[in-house]
């Protein structure tokens, strides 16, 4: 195990893509194995001394971010352990990066759906996040593969979670541990919102398992050292689509049918209906551009047309036996909707394909010259809400966006009915004015019923909105159940909620 106290060795490790500033710690430990971890974190916690996780810090709201204490660096954990092509399972440890384990299950012939942005991240942050992405649409989020996990736990305990074998009961969960005995744990009473993606706060409802208090638990309850995840089979091909509209009622309309045919046909599970379902829409993504992202996107693909007002890019996994069926009823739903499908794009190759996700990945790019170019911060949104307040709600973001005369792209996860809003100010005034948006957007979003964060997190950076969601009483209740497992609150300190609601 190394350890590392210089300035110059830790600097890496005090920021992450929040570019949120001041981050500092006394030292930096790179541990090798979770009993490394739990010696670190049992003397840590007799000294009181926070301790921060650093993954590969992608992050976008300041979670791995230290202010003060030691950092614990899952970097070593990196080995990709087992690939199980016959029982679709894969065994990693925390520190693999997304893109390698992709890289080593297409080699099986399989298929890990969770897709967040950013590919560079770690399966230990995107478990601890509960990272989703595009393909969510179809899949869900990155709990609904997690089978098992090794966590250790602030008083140094290590354990294994395996599905399905502690629920929890009456709103207690009875967690055992070697050290402790038998651990009543109180679970959260609040409900989760009704929306497909969410990751704001510990998760909640009637029978929870106990692995799912980890997962999304932003590193706060315990080290995620290793996972154990489950594969599909590999998809044979896509049929994908980028969609130009020249009326954004079109587009809207196409999305709402879309997606309803999309339910309707995983709906359909008996056997008699499973060929029928092949040949049926069911997207694995709707992604949405408004008219001002494709502006951007213009300056690096010049044949976007320019009287486009918005675009959907979608995708179907198909054969060769489904591919000109589902072509047709793809066709005929655009032809419905009045998509301009002559200036529009379509593939089944996969070389193409791979230009469409260039052109996906075209508008964060753009969007990150642009506000390097005015030295300020964009403010993102990451918000949901159920699919009856959809419509009203980006109504909302574009009225008070225009009114505000600020630069701007809504761009996203329409399928989720997740948008991301960035704002782009070109100045301190324009920052201030995009701050006060962003809490308008999300007391909206809170009053429709929805999440202050789909798929990000909460972080250091949103704990004041986590308290807008829940109010004070849902927050101590976090706060409790982070209690039982570190009752001094060294772990992640700060992180979903402020540490003086620990008492510490």
């Amino acid at each position: 195990m190394q350890v590392k106290t210089q300035l110059d060795e830790l600097q890496n490790y005090l920021i992450d893509a929040s570019n949120l500033p001041g981050g500092h710690a006394e030292k930096l430990f790179i541990p090798e194995t979770a009993q490394e971890i739990a010696e670190i974190l049992k003397q840590a916690g007799e000294s009181s001394i926070p301790v921060t996780i650093s993954g590969a810090r992608t992050g976008t709201v300041g979670g791995a971010i230290p202010f003060g204490g030691h950092v614990i660096s899952l970097e070593r954990f990196n080995a990709i352990k087992e690939i199980n092509r016959e029982n679709r399972y894969a065994v990693v440890g925390s520190g693999v990066l997304l893109t390698d384990l992709q890289k080593a299950v297409e080699a099986e012939n399989l298929f890990y759906p969770p897709d967040p942005t950013e590919w560079s991240c770690q399966i230990g942050g995107t478990v601890a996040t509960n990272a989703s992405g595009a393909r969510s649409f179809k899949y869900g989020a990155t709990r609904r593969f997690v089978r098992r996990m090794e966590v250790v736990l602030p008083g140094g305990e290590i354990v294994n979670l395996k599905r399905g074998e502690t629920f929890s009961e009456n709103g207690f969960i009875n967690f055992n541990s070697a050290n402790a005995g038998a651990i009543k744990i109180k679970l959260p009473t609040y409900a989760q919102p009704d929306v497909r993606k969410n990751t704001s706060g510990y998760f909640s409802g009637d029978s929870v398992d106990a692995i799912d208090l980890f997962i999304g638990s932003e590193g706060t309850l315990g080290v995620i050292t290793e996972v154990e995840l489950d594969l599909l089979p590999k998809p044979e091909g896509f049929l994908s689509g980028i969609v130009f509209f020249k009326d954004e009622k079109d587009l809207l309309d196409f999305v709402d049918q879309a997606r309803r045919l999309s339910f309707q046909t995983r709906a359909g599970s008996n056997q008699s209906q499973k060929t029928a379902n092949q040949n049926s829409i069911d997207a694995t993504l709707i992604e949405y551009f408004d008219g001002n992202s494709l502006r951007f996107i213009a300056e690096k693909f010049s044949q976007v047309p320019s009287d486009a007002k918005g675009a959907i890019f979608f995708e179907q996994e198909t054969n060769a036996e489904t591919e000109d069926v589902l072509f047709e009823q793809w066709n005929t739903l655009l032809e419905k909707h009045n998509a301009d499908t002559e200036a529009s794009w379509f593939t089944t190759t996969e070389q193409d394909l791979i230009r469409m996700r260039e052109f996906r990945h075209a508008l964060p790019v753009s969007v990150n010259e642009r506000i390097v170019r005015y030295k300020q911060r964009k403010i993102g949104t990451d918000m949901a809400v159920p699919d009856e307040h959809f419509a009203s709600f980006l109504r909302f973001y574009k009225d008070k966006l225009n009114e505000s005369g600020l630069d701007y792209v809504i761009f996203g996860h329409i399928g989720d009915n997740h948008l991301h809003a960035n704002i782009l100010p070109k100045d301190e005034s324009e920052a201030r004015k995009a701050k006060h948006l962003y809490g308008r957007f999300i007391a909206q979003s809170v009053m429709l019923g929805g999440t202050i964060s789909a798929e990000h997190g909460i972080g250091k950076l949103k704990s004041k909105y986590l308290n807008v969601m829940y109010g004070e009483r849902y927050l101590n209740e976090m706060a409790e159940l982070k209690r039982q497992f570190d009752p001094k609150g060294i772990l992640s300190r700060d992180n979903m909620f402020e540490a003086k609601l620990l008492g510490v």
